[in-house]
């Protein structure tokens, strides 16, 4: 086994991935209690643990000198894993909901664009590095996320909540567009080479 596969930063990594099942189960939890929103603050609270994961684990590997070929294979499974699931629950509890799922869509459809295109390109052993932008798309990403699971519980507390989500949901939609795109045409002159 590898040494490092249960380093702290993968350790994180996996704890991610365990947060999606945990973030499910808070919005069953809230369809049974009927108007209590304490479910769906524990659905951010798992979620705003996960996202603050996301940047530790990598940033840990690096500086601690554990990076693992488990850790650069699971990392990207658990960012789709927390992103898809969190916005396939707002769509079916409709905080996402008319136009809106368009940019969700546009979100799912570049992961998994990317996701493939990766893995084709590291069996020629090519390597697409991540763009500034590309890291500034997935923290718009999972702030608007944030918003859009605090949703209703939110806007009691703070006015707009849900809207500031999807208007940021919409950014950030726009934004991978743009990354997908590049990524894509970075990727191709591979291809077609």
């Amino acid at each position: 086994m590898n040494a490092h596969a249960f380093s702290i930063p993968n350790i994180l990594t996996y704890a991610r991935i365990l947060a999606v099942p945990l973030i499910v189960g808070c919005f069953f939890v809230e369809g049974r209690l009927h108007g209590s929103n304490v479910a769906r603050w524990w659905a951010l609270g798992f979620f705003i643990f996960a996202s603050i994961s996301d940047f530790f684990d990598g940033y840990l590997a690096r500086i601690w000198q554990q990076t693992s070929t488990i850790g650069r294979m699971l990392d990207p499974i658990a960012d789709k894993l927390l992103v898809a699931s969190v916005l396939l629950l707002l769509a079916a509890d409709r905080t996402i909901a008319g136009w809106t799922i368009w940019a969700a869509i546009i979100i799912l459809c570049r992961e998994i664009l990317v996701s493939g295109l990766r893995e084709y390109l590291a069996a020629l052993k090519v390597s697409v590095p991540v763009t500034r932008i590309a890291k500034w798309k997935t923290t718009i990403q999972m702030i608007s996320i944030a918003f859009l699971l605090a949703g209703p519980a939110g806007d009691a507390v703070m006015a707009h909540t849900t809207q500031i989500g999807l208007t940021l949901l919409w950014i950030a939609a726009l934004i991978t567009m743009y990354t997908g795109y590049d990524y894509f045409r970075a990727g191709m002159k591979h291809v077609v080479e």
